[in-house]
């Protein structure tokens, strides 16, 4: 089984992708970590995103799409993934139809009023790494495992969470018109439970 997962940040694409990947036995591929694994591994794209990202700059599409096309080829893959964090452009996925037969697309979908209460509300402890949301704090500000003081970092802001927003919109959610127009999306009411969204995601790729 062959899956893309989209969805706007703050929609709980990795935390879903995660589940899924472990129920269907195959692997997770986010982009970030795709992208950290080629680097410390040292493969041909690894070196040469290296070298773009030193320099401050992007790392142009078709460095991307081998180093997804390397990826793909591993043992792990020969039964499916999960890619999450690819395609993020039209062109992109133009590129992975080259590659691969993608089965289902999942559509995460969430207002984005929703997802700005989400992420402005996250409170993360530096010390221990657990993550909390105000709405279930009561006023505590200190982290309940270990003591330490609770920050929203710089990325949760309301105004920068508009503003990757904005990004995902102008970028990426053409791919949800790319891929309806191609039969395989399957748009999942993201403002559910998370139980309730795994089960909804199952009951598509499995259905």
């Amino acid at each position: 089984m062959k899956l893309i997962f989209l969805g706007p940040p703050g929609a709980g694409k990795g935390t879903q992708a995660t589940g899924v990947s472990s129920n269907l036995r195959v692997p997770h591929i986010s982009t970030g970590d795709m992208f950290r694994n080629a680097i410390k591994n040292q493969t041909p794209t690894g070196l040469e995103a290296k070298r773009y990202m030193d320099a401050g700059q992007l790392v142009p599409d078709s460095v991307v799409v081998a180093m997804v096309k390397e990826r793909l080829a591993m043992d792990d893959c020969q039964n499916g993934y999960i890619l999450d964090g690819f395609p993020r452009t039209v062109p992109q996925a133009e590129a992975l139809d080259t590659i691969a037969k993608i089965d289902v697309v999942v559509d995460l979908d969430v207002a984005d009023e929703e997802l700005i209460a989400r992420l402005s509300g996250r409170r993360v402890c530096l010390a221990c790494g657990a993550t909390y949301h105000v709405s279930r704090l009561n006023g505590e500000t200190k982290c309940a495992s270990c003591g330490e003081e609770l920050i929203q970092r710089k990325d949760d802001s309301a105004e920068t969470v508009l503003n990757r927003l904005n990004v995902y919109h102008e970028q990426t959610a053409p791919l949800v018109d790319y891929y309806q127009k191609k039969g395989n999306l399957k748009v999942i009411d993201g403002a559910q439970d998370m139980d309730t969204i795994f089960e909804s995601i199952l009951a598509v790729v499995k259905g």
